[in-house]
């Protein structure tokens, strides 16, 4: 193994994640495409490119809020405004922004309306600093912004563009202590499967697993979790992609996908279980979806694309959908960040006919994801995946090779059950000939 899990704490004795050299590679890496551009400087609400960038974080409470922006000028350092006591405090405890950290606040999704001026005042702020550097007359690239924003910065004379493509581009290959935060990430999902791989039988209901995976993630320091994807039973085929209160009943199929971050970087991680014992389809479905997921990590390599991956697995057809937009994000891959979705995207719905290379430092998830001929249960893996120098390593850890089968094992008279049985076994010969012999006595046809 060539990636390191280390404690979450900083020490002495051990060189660790280095958070100076991780703010530095990140920002150089922005300030470095955003010079290659026809952009002046590059405007960000977007809550992970403002972390990218300023090595700033105030809590999710504030992750869809549109409430923090950032500015980037061409040749110079950015400005962030933020809430007031927020930009305050990284006056005082971040010292690679200092006076640059200046509250401001837009519109907070509509909640402030338009006669407030926030859209104008937010605008102004913008040009006047690039009018301090003679940047005003370029264009401005922005990721994400609320129309009453673009529309003041258009009538102060600013153009506006796309920015978003600089920052995912950006953000594709990631720094060595980014690989190692992504790495750390995934070990705390690796406990909470094993607590919960325990805690599953028959009574547990889809909300206990994801509050029993939530307290194990945040015990281990997790910031954030996102999401846990809790879905079992005849839920699982089609994929609902929400979790419910629905109760865990032997031989249930189960998969779930733990979403979290740690320190920014995030998860995206399915593991399937069956609980008690497992049909047979069961048990073919999930060797098919490990035989796609499998054939699509042999693959991972620098020099190799997305479309050689993406071609290794099913058509949409091939398991009851009618185009690949119906069926997107079940054979998958995208890269994993400070967001859960990032470049590259690996799927037949775009990949065959717009390719790209597998490089280096590149880190990302692949799912796959194959209904049981029974009609109504399904299987759903994912691993994640470091593109190394040399091929690739896998920094999912939890046990996926099989089908696993959670909770106690029943025994009978004759010793314990078979893990991979039906729940409805075919009829016995005794029982065969006690039917035929019923019908033959009591005159009654059978069909």
């Amino acid at each position: 193994m060539g990636l390191k899990t280390y404690g979450t704490m900083a020490v002495d004795w051990e060189n660790r994640v280095d958070f100076d050299r991780l703010r530095r590679e990140r920002l150089a890496r922005a300030k470095a495409l955003l010079k290659k551009s026809e952009m002046g400087a590059l405007l960000c609400f977007d809550m992970n490119n403002v972390r990218y960038i300023t090595a700033t974080h105030i809590g999710t409470w504030a992750q869809d809020k549109n409430s923090r922006f950032t500015l980037l000028p061409q040749n110079d350092e950015p400005i962030l405004w933020d809430f007031g006591s927020a930009a305050r405090h990284h006056q005082l405890n971040c010292p690679w922004l200092g006076e640059r950290s200046r509250a401001g606040i837009p519109l907070l999704r509509g909640a402030m309306s338009p006669e407030m001026g926030r859209a104008e005042n937010v605008a102004r702020k913008i040009k006047v600093e690039l009018e301090k550097r003679n940047l005003h007359k370029e264009p401005l690239g922005v990721d994400i912004i609320e129309p009453p924003i673009l529309f003041a910065l258009q009538r102060e004379g600013i153009t506006v563009v796309d920015g978003q493509q600089i920052m995912s581009d950006a953000r594709v290959i990631k720094t060595q202590d980014e690989i190692t935060l992504l790495n750390m990430s995934a070990m705390m999902v690796d406990a909470a499967y094993d607590e919960l791989y325990r805690a599953m039988k028959p009574g547990m209901s889809e909300n206990n697993a994801v509050g029993l995976v939530s307290k194990v993630l945040y015990d281990l320091g997790s910031e954030y979790v996102e999401a846990v994807n809790a879905i079992s039973g005849e839920r699982c085929n089609p994929h609902p992609h929400v979790f419910s209160d629905r109760v865990l009943r032997p031989g249930d199929p189960v998969y779930y996908d733990i979403l979290h971050s740690y320190m920014g970087y995030r998860t995206c991680y399915y593991r399937t279980f069956s609980i008690g014992y497992a049909s047979h389809s069961m048990v073919d479905a999930y060797k098919r979806c490990r035989d796609y997921l499998d054939a699509a990590i042999e693959l991972i390599r620098p020099g190799r694309t997305t479309a050689q991956v993406a071609s290794v697995w099913p058509k949409a057809q091939e398991f009851g959908f009618p185009d690949e937009e119906a069926a997107f994000a079940l054979q998958f891959g995208h890269g994993v960040g400070l967001a859960i979705w990032e470049k590259p995207v690996i799927s037949r719905l775009v990949s065959l006919e717009h390719a790209h290379e597998l490089k280096p430092g590149m880190v990302f998830a692949l799912e796959t994801f194959w209904p049981s001929t029974d009609g109504w249960s399904a299987a759903r893996i994912e691993e994640e995946i470091v593109v190394t120098e040399t091929g690739h390593e896998v920094i999912t850890k939890f046990p996926a090779e099989q089908l696993m089968v959670a909770g106690a094992h029943y025994f009978t008279v004759n010793g314990p059950l078979p893990t991979t049985r039906e729940s409805e076994a075919a009829p016995s010969q005794r029982v065969v000939e006690m039917v035929e012999a019923s019908a033959k006595t009591e005159g009654v046809g059978v069909l």
